[in-house]
């Protein structure tokens, strides 16, 4: 662990104080993206969970979306009954998450945050999120990231 960015050691050190199993692994290549993720790992993109930050009624919400959807923030603020949700700008992601926009993990942040993980990633034996950097990922289950995120699971995008 200790070739891991200091970022990804915090994600790998909350994984294995939520009892996670799978380790943080450092890819060769930017997972900036869904789809460069997927690449990396040789994997469908809808099997990458995507972590975005939204602000919602002055709140940082995070949104783990398989990586085959764009969120629907109309559909997602009615649900969650705010009256509006749309996108951090880098500067709130960093606050709120410690991390970059392209490596947000579900966890390690300062403080939990409101999370919300889409159904979609159930279809998926297996998934994967970011390490806490853009080059960082580790492998979970849908029901994992609900479990040590405390999410709520709800459809979130088409």
């Amino acid at each position: 662990m200790s070739h891991l960015p200091t970022r990804s050691r915090l994600v790998a050190n909350a994984l294995a104080d939520a009892g996670v199993v799978g380790s943080v692994v450092a890819l060769p290549d930017s997972a900036r993206t869904a789809a460069e993720a997927a690449a990396a790992l040789g994997i469908e993109v809808g099997a990458i969970a995507n972590s975005l930050v939204f602000w919602a009624d002055e709140r940082p919400l995070l949104v783990l979306t398989s990586g085959r959807h764009r969120v629907d923030t109309a559909a997602l603020a009615r649900q969650l009954n705010r009256s509006h949700v749309g996108r951090a700008t880098p500067e709130q992601v960093r606050a709120a998450t410690g991390q970059a926009i392209g490596g947000v993990a579900p966890l390690g942040h300062p403080q939990r945050i409101e999370t919300v993980v889409d159904v979609a990633l159930a279809e998926y034996p297996q998934v994967w999120a970011a390490g806490g950097t853009p080059h960082t990922v580790f492998p979970t289950t849908f029901d994992e990231l609900v479990r040590i995120t405390g999410g709520a699971a709800l459809v979130v995008g088409d």
